[in-house]
């Protein structure tokens, strides 16, 4: 089993052994700096290397730590923002190179995977869009028309290959679906033949770029002429933040009654909607169901999301036993598609990949694509449509000033303590919440053990109020996603600096 970012195991993560990194650096000088060890981080630093770049990545806890962990693993040439919506915000020339890119992604794993000989359960199959009523009958036409304007491989089809009620059915032909964690493993073990470094338990603490990058971490001072942030959504503050939106999706991996497990990537038209895939992991048949989706921090019985996704599989499918449960954190663009390229108000030589909602294996092999081409060609593959600089108002504005208006209201809301909650002692274990002690504003939760931790609740990123996360026992920000442990250590980013821990029972000093 692998560590992750949150209480509870993934599927993928419980079945696999850790990565030991083989090469020790020998040089602290490097062309190309990566940071994060999941699958965007990985793909790049490998095709970089194989194409003559050096490469060193650094992962602050171990690969697959955060949401390559914790992803449900589909690879989509239909996404989550749909054709109708692109083509009217961007039009159809952009919506049709998105579509050839995500073909492209895809490609690209079933490529590795083959020339790499990579154990990944990886298998080309077709996907399903159902829709249940009237209306997203109407809606699913819209993006059946959309689709074959735009050259991606779609048809109707009286079935499903699992039993679902549906009025319609949609059927996307040469989608995939993979293990991530082993995907991502194998990708590292030829990097590492390649001559690349991987450098686990080492976190980048602070950069100085200029023509060339000081990067000071844990393990130590390094140099590069480029970095690429592939944490998810970059550290500090950053435009960025505030056009990225952060959420929690859910999932379920379970053994069915029969061996009757679909051969298809199958998703309904709800909001937020359930998407379904099997998955064969040592001989063992799994179902894995996904949904509830909600924005971070936006509720805190995040328990009640398992409870209502185990309704619906327990609803449809005759169930043996839920194996894993576990939930993953993404990032939406406010347009809806992601930013790759120079970060913004940085020096050309700092990069990044990030908002991929809930595409990201698509987009990581789309960015690892683009990236490669930049550092060998100078050449912008995809013609500027992922420029993080990028300005789409008709697209963006409105999610934009949504979003950071909850910024807003979270930066000047006052705390208020929950008038229920009589004394500490009431706290039950894997409970937590925000009070008031001493005259002070703190956040106290409850572990396992009996044991209380206190922390500051002002997120060190831009200074919003955390949210106990009784799921996953996390603090995790409403406003831009960062998340930390019980004890107040960052487990997500934006965020670089831990929330300040509190002894209690001794005065808490003025923050």
């Amino acid at each position: 089993m692998i560590h992750r970012d949150g209480k509870l195991t993934s599927l993928w993560q419980e079945k696999a052994h850790a990565f030991h990194s083989t090469l020790i650096p020998a040089e602290r000088h490097y062309e190309i700096a990566i940071v994060g060890g999941g699958i965007t981080g990985i793909t790049i630093a490998l095709l970089l290397q194989q194409s003559g770049k050096s490469c060193v990545v650094f992962e602050s806890r171990n690969l697959c730590f955060g949401t390559t962990g914790g992803t449900t693993a589909h690879l989509n040439t239909v996404l989550d923002t749909p054709y109708p919506k692109m083509i009217k915000n961007f039009g159809k020339d952009t919506a049709r190179a998105v579509a050839r890119a995500t073909r492209e992604g895809i490609n690209l794993v079933a490529e590795l995977t083959a020339t790499l000989n990579i154990d990944c359960g990886f298998r080309e199959t077709n996907g399903y869009i159902i829709a249940q009523d009237e209306k997203e009958v109407e809606d699913l036409q819209s993006i059946h028309d959309a689709c074959l304007d735009l050259g991606v491989d779609v048809a109707y089809v009286p079935s499903l290959p699992m039993q679902l009620p549906a009025k319609k059915i949609l059927m996307v032909r040469n989608q995939a679906a993979l293990n991530p964690v082993q995907y991502v493993h194998g990708l590292a073990q030829a990097f590492e033949r390649a001559g690349g470094v991987v450098l686990q338990d080492c976190h980048v603490e602070e950069i100085d770029a200029g023509e060339e990058v000081r990067i000071e971490t844990s393990q130590g001072t390094f140099h590069a002429k480029s970095l690429i942030y592939a944490t998810h959504i970059p550290p500090g503050i950053n435009l960025l933040h505030l056009r990225c939106v952060p959420y929690r999706s859910y999932a379920l991996a379970l053994r069915l009654k029969t061996n009757e497990y679909p051969d298809g990537l199958l998703y309904d038209m709800k909001d937020p909607y359930h998407y379904y895939r099997s998955q064969e992991i040592e001989g063992i048949n799994y179902l894995i169901v996904g949904g509830e989706d909600h924005k971070t921090g936006s509720k805190s019985e995040t328990d009640s999301s398992f409870r209502s996704l185990e309704e619906h599989v327990r609803l449809h499918f005759d169930v043996k036993e839920i194996t894993h449960y576990w939930s993953s954190q993404f990032f939406e663009s406010v347009d809806g598609l992601p930013y790759i390229g120079t970060l913004p108000g940085h020096t050309d030589n700092i990069l990044v990949a990030t908002g991929y909602g809930g595409n990201g294996i698509t987009y990581s092999q789309i960015a690892a694509l683009a990236l490669r081409a930049r550092f060998l060609t100078g050449e912008d593959r995809y013609e500027g449509i992922f420029k993080p600089g990028r300005i789409k108002p008709a697209a963006g504005l409105p999610a934009f000033l949504q979003h950071n208006a909850g910024v807003v209201k979270q930066l000047l809301r006052k705390m208020v303590g929950l008038d229920e909650l009589e004394g500490l002692d009431r706290l039950r274990a894997g409970e937590g919440v925000v009070v008031r002690l001493h005259d002070e504003k703190i956040a106290v939760c409850r572990d396992n053990d009996g044991m209380l931790h206190a922390v500051h609740p002002t997120c060190t990123h831009m200074g919003c109020t955390v949210v106990w996360n009784s799921a996953e026992q996390t603090w995790d920000c409403p406003c831009h996603g960062a998340r930390y442990s019980m004890e107040g250590r960052v487990v997500n980013g934006p965020a670089d600096k831990d929330l300040e821990q509190i002894i209690l029972g001794e005065p808490v000093k003025d923050s």
